[in-house]
């Protein structure tokens, strides 16, 4: 019996003579259609611009074909790559009765050879053949992404335009700091209310003001400042508003849950519920994986070592998480995964860095039975409800 979520092989039995299968190479300029029709001999290829319209066309007319050639078509089975595209593709042809799935590319086996070609043509093959061992129940054969919801899609976006607008805004006052220091100006804090009436007043080593070209860098940069700041301020009071208006919403439950551990905030419990948790993970080794919080071994023969963080899972839950360890050990210092920690880095020289990656993971785990099965932590202290 299949396990929850288990997306590594086909969960239907694979008939070969009732199923066309097609695998699409997507670009921006085109999409290039390579199936497998019951009963043709030839393996087609079509080259077709960007029409969702055409595809549909093409897979009809394929099936037409193997009707032609005696076998009745009971199911079309279409993979294409995860990539730039999204999910749009596969809900699109879902909606029209055909079997879509979504590939997940870094679990493609691929060449190893220094120098290997690569073209459309080529990977079109490549994903014909982890396709049709998918479909036939090969485990690990290679992995399918789940599918969202537009809803599920949009509820990220809050959270992540706020990391970039905070990222931009950074990148905004280092800038000016920057400007500023090559003049020899230091000690000023371009995020002060009155910065900018301050800046006319500013003098160089020298004694000379601010040069025109760069104080009017400046003054954009300010405004620039300013306009990203309250942007970051509307997203953080709307989702206070969403919260509010559907406090017991089950993604929003969640973030009321997990912003009562003392030292979790409200972006931090957002940004957990809506990339990870509100997930359906079949065991804790999943949500670690998801995260990325895992290891990646070299062994062979006598050869043993550990070539640090697999890295190939969520890198926003992954920072996250780093970061919610070190504040963890200073909002939580009586809980059991504190003492854990503490317990393995008091009399061994250099390994906090290499221990909170392992904080993390343990502690993103138990915030994931928090929310599932209600469990607190041992020692966790919660605030009032």
């Amino acid at each position: 019996m299949q396990k929850l979520n288990d997306l590594s092989r086909s969960p239907s039995p694979l008939d070969p003579d009732g199923t066309l299968i097609a695998v699409i190479e997507l670009s921006l300029s085109s999409w290039l259609v390579a199936g497998i029709v019951p009963g043709v001999e030839r393996q087609p290829l079509k080259k077709l611009a960007v029409d969702e319209s055409a595809l549909l066309k093409l897979l009809h007319r394929w099936r037409e074909e193997a009707a032609k050639a005696g076998h009745r078509i009971k199911r079309i089975a279409v993979a294409f790559e995860a990539g730039r595209d999204g999910f749009w593709l596969a809900r699109w042809l879902s909606a029209r009765d055909i079997e879509a799935h979504v590939i997940h590319a870094s679990s493609v086996a691929v060449s190893r050879e220094h120098r290997r070609a690569k073209t459309d043509r080529l990977d079109t093959e490549l994903l014909k053949r982890s396709f049709l061992g998918w479909l036939r129940g090969e485990r690990d054969h290679c992995k399918m992404v789940a599918i969202p919801t537009t809803q599920d899609e949009d509820a990220k976006r809050p959270n992540r335009e706020h990391e970039s607008l905070v990222g931009e805004q950074s990148r905004i006052v280092n800038r000016m700091k920057a400007a500023l220091i090559r003049l020899g100006i230091r000690g000023f804090n371009p995020k002060l209310k009155k910065a900018a009436e301050r800046l006319d007043g500013l003098r160089t080593p020298e004694g000379e003001p601010i040069p025109p070209n760069t104080l009017a860098e400046l003054r954009r940069d300010m405004v620039r400042r300013r306009l990203v700041s309250d942007q970051i301020r509307q997203i953080e009071d709307a989702r206070l508003e969403r919260l509010k208006q559907a406090p017991s919403d089950g993604p929003h439950a969640m973030v009321r849950l997990l912003a009562r551990v003392i030292g979790v905030g409200v972006e931090t419990a957002d940004m957990l519920v809506q990339e990870v948790l509100s997930r359906s993970m079949r065991d804790r080794r999943a949500v670690a994986r998801y995260a990325g919080l895992t290891g990646s071994p070299d062994e062979s023969g006598r050869k043993r070592r550990e070539k640090g963080l697999s890295r190939s899972g969520n890198a926003r839950v992954r920072r996250g998480m780093i970061q919610l360890a070190w504040r963890f050990l200073m909002f939580q210092k009586d809980s059991t995964l504190a003492q854990w920690f503490r317990a393995r880095t008091e009399s061994a020289r250099g390994t906090r860095k290499t221990m909170i990656v392992a904080l993390a993971r343990k502690l993103l785990i138990a915030l994931w039975r928090l929310v599932r099965e209600g469990v607190v932590p041992d020692g966790v202290v919660l605030r009032p409800a």
